[in-house]
């Protein structure tokens, strides 16, 4: 059985994406745009309509062309918004590099993207400098002032005409983030100009979000839920968005009650937080009417505690980056179920198929979900094989997600096929951990799988066969050198053996088994 979006289809204009957001900038004149939150510094709409197509001028100057790839490795900030729809003026693509990675993880996503040109802040640009090295990387340019890197606000100190590029929305890329897919290592999902409009008017069509709203980001925005679900779809309704470096409790509060925001999009960490913590009670956060969950899994329990305390709804979604990154919701005119995502977004499809026989199947029974609609991204970078594994002939895109529909298509997401751990919404590959615990000499085998955590929602877990002696610190100290902190074990169990397929593959979920039963009261078991 097909389940579609109780909403109608939504006409998607094939227009760049740039053109999309922007559309009523100039209407919309003096009103802020984007607000640093931090220092306050405001940029109005009329400023966005005449510094972005001034920024892609300046780009061009340095040599920029259409197909050229801009890595941003920074923190949150409005500039990261200008450079994104800059260099999507231009027909070139962004690929976003999280400000924690490690300098072999920054090398690794240059290189693999063929990045051209890198923009980072004064506190990465080392890091950034010994990356592009070994990269393709012609310019570094940095948002302030700091030696050996062109200043980001010399882009705007030019009379350069900005040239005239005809985007083709449906093949050319606009966005190349990195996930991991359902398994293995990180690649690059290739994101054309009509997903992302594509996506922004589905959510049109099943949000609430008005031109009224001010909405506060402090999700990362090298994720396309803070730049494209947060920042993007905000900028294209007309809204006000208060743009945040990082998350810092004190600030995040103070930033909501001054401000005025009305509307919080949040990973599951920070909604545990506002659920416990009181210094929330110190605040008047009377004007905030909505908050969105996305990235990870969020405890019912948490969700009603949070909701109570701040008297506004939460409403949920669910997606990956494959599909630019949304294919279902909670919709504002439908009442919300506990434990749902909510139902498919305008334009698109979902099924439940078998995952061991391949069968198509019908309401309330469990399997895996695939999705279909524009969203769904062209393809994983220089890797046809993942793609064609990830994505059917017919267009139908598996996402290794075990869960079920009711019969009016009201999705829940009860386990998961894929293997990748979700720390505090972010992705953790197993495979990249298994390959650097295989290159400690005391390590024989190993295999890692996610392990509950009610702060982190999961953290890494090592299964661990040694040849010669270590300790469990000794192991996670080696990992933590080589990544960035969300990905570092957090927790070690010394194995004779790691359980596999006759194929050689890890079987991770007997290790999951064995993880849960662990954790399970014996009287539970019983």
């Amino acid at each position: 059985m097909i389940f579609s979006s109780p909403h109608e289809d939504v006409t998607i204009p094939e227009i760049s994406l740039a053109e999309h957001v922007l559309r009523r900038a100039q209407e919309l004149g003096d009103k802020p745009a984007l607000i640093d939150g931090s220092s306050g510094r405001t940029i109005t709409y009329k400023e966005l309509a005449l510094t972005i197509p001034k920024l892609a001028a300046g780009f061009a100057s340095h040599g920029f062309n259409r197909g050229d790839v801009l890595a941003i490795y920074s923190t949150n900030s409005p500039e990261y918004a200008l450079a994104f729809h800059a260099v999507a003026m231009l027909g070139g693509a962004t690929t976003m590099v999280p400000p924690l990675f490690t300098d072999a993880e920054v090398k690794t996503q240059l290189r693999d993207s063929g990045a051209n040109y890198l923009l980072t802040i004064p506190q990465l640009l080392n890091k950034g400098k010994r990356a592009a090295q070994e990269s393709k990387i012609r310019q570094i340019f940095v948002i302030g002032e700091a030696e050996g890197a062109v200043p980001f606000t010399s882009l705007l100190e030019h009379d350069d005409p900005l040239p005239q590029i005809k985007i083709n929305p449906g093949t050319d890329l606009v966005a190349l983030p990195y996930s991991s897919g359902t398994t293995g290592f990180p690649k690059g999902v290739m994101l054309t100009h009509y997903n992302l409009v594509s996506m922004l008017c589905q959510l049109h069509a099943s949000q609430a979000l008005v031109e009224e709203d001010t909405m506060v980001c402090v999700v990362p925005m090298y994720h396309l839920y803070g730049l494209h679900v947060v920042v993007n779809l905000g900028l294209s309704q007309g809204a006000t968005i208060v743009i945040l470096a990082r998350y810092d409790l004190g600030q995040f509060l103070r930033t909501l009650e001054l401000y005025g925001v009305t509307v919080a999009p949040l990973v599951p960490p920070l909604v545990l937080e506002l659920s416990r913590v009181p210094e929330v009670d110190q605040h008047d956060l009377s004007k905030l009417r909505l908050i969105h969950c996305g990235a990870a899994p969020l405890a019912a329990e948490v969700a009603q505690a949070c909701s109570e305390r701040l008297g506004c709804p939460i409403r949920f979604g669910y997606g990956l980056t494959e599909v630019s990154p949304l294919s279902h919701s909670s919709l504002a005119s439908i009442p919300d179920k506990q434990g749902s995502v909510g139902y498919c977004l305008p334009n698109t499809e979902c099924k439940i198929i078998d995952y061991v026989t391949g069968a198509e199947l019908g309401p309330n029974e469990e399997g895996e979900i695939w999705v279909r609609g524009p969203q769904v991204m062209k393809g994983y970078l220089g890797n046809n094989h993942a793609t064609a594994e990830m994505i059917r002939e017919d267009g139908w895109l598996r996402t290794g997600d075990i869960g079920y529909a009711e019969e009016d298509g009201r999705l829940f997401v009860v386990d998961r096929l894929k293997e990748l751990i979700k720390y505090k919404g972010r992705q953790v590959a197993p495979a990249e951990l298994e390959a650097i615990l295989l290159s400690h000499p005391a390590i024989a085998d190993a295999g890692v799988i996610p392990s509950p955590d009610e702060e982190a929602g999961e953290v890494p877990k090592a299964f661990v066969v040694l040849k010669a002696a270590a300790t469990m610190d000794e192991i996670m100290e080696f990992v933590s050198a080589r990544v960035a902190p969300h990905k570092r074990i957090r927790l070690v169990e010394f194995v004779s053996e790691i359980p596999k397929s006759p194929a050689g593959k890890i079987l991770r979920r007997v290790l999951v088994q064995r993880e849960r039963a662990a954790r399970t009261p014996a009287a539970d078991r019983d």
